[in-house]
């Protein structure tokens, strides 16, 4: 099985590291650059978006980690991973920096605060049934460039994306029992194709 580093600054990185060992994978936390020498894919979690970026510079994981997934390494992003990764992100801090490796538009806590929290049941190409999707001061992704496939939609908005070697979700799904959704990450990293191909 591949060895996964989840980047361990802040946020929800345990919840990730224990459904990738449920799946057998060998679970790596990133907090310096040199934790990411021999991973075969990353985990960007949840958390406080602003928060993540300072630290990822302060600790000097950022440059590091956008050029190794820029080379091509395979990276899961969720929640403030998803804002993390994408190219544009709306009603973001001015200090704030992002990877800008996934051609998304993204608005921060665009599905409301933390009061305004939900669960919904969405269909996810490449699962059979469908998978409960926790959404906690989620980003909205308002765009979506031509490379990019949508995997899930709610309410009409994209809330699961893929491109090459990314793939990114509005929501939570380290924090179900279903461990479906990091099953198609490492299935991606295994067949050495795109989320698509996890079918």
């Amino acid at each position: 099985m591949p060895t996964i580093g989840v980047l361990a600054l802040q946020g929800a990185f345990n919840a990730h590291a224990q459904a990738l060992r449920q799946l057998n994978a060998d679970v790596r936390e990133i907090r310096l650059p040199q934790d990411l020498d021999g991973v075969d894919g990353v985990v960007l979690p949840g958390g406080e978006s602003t928060t993540m970026s300072q630290l990822l510079l302060s600790s000097g994981v950022f440059d590091v980690l956008t050029q190794r997934i820029a080379g091509g390494l395979p990276a899961l992003g969720t929640c403030a991973g998803l804002i993390l990764l994408a190219k544009r992100v709306l009603d973001a801090r001015p200090d704030q920096v992002s990877c800008s490796v996934l051609d998304v538009t993204v608005r921060r806590n665009g599905y409301g605060r933390q009061i305004d929290s939900f669960e919904a049941d969405i269909a996810i190409t490449g699962l059979e049934t469908p998978f409960t999707a926790v959404f906690i001061r989620a980003p909205i992704i308002e765009e979506v460039g031509s490379g990019v496939e949508i995997l899930a939609m709610h309410n009409g908005a994209p809330v699961a994306v893929a491109a090459q070697n990314v793939i990114a979700a509005s929501f939570h799904p380290e924090l179900t029992s279903d461990v479906r959704f990091h099953e198609l990450f490492l299935h991606m990293i295994s067949s050495g194709s795109t989320a698509r191909g996890a079918r």
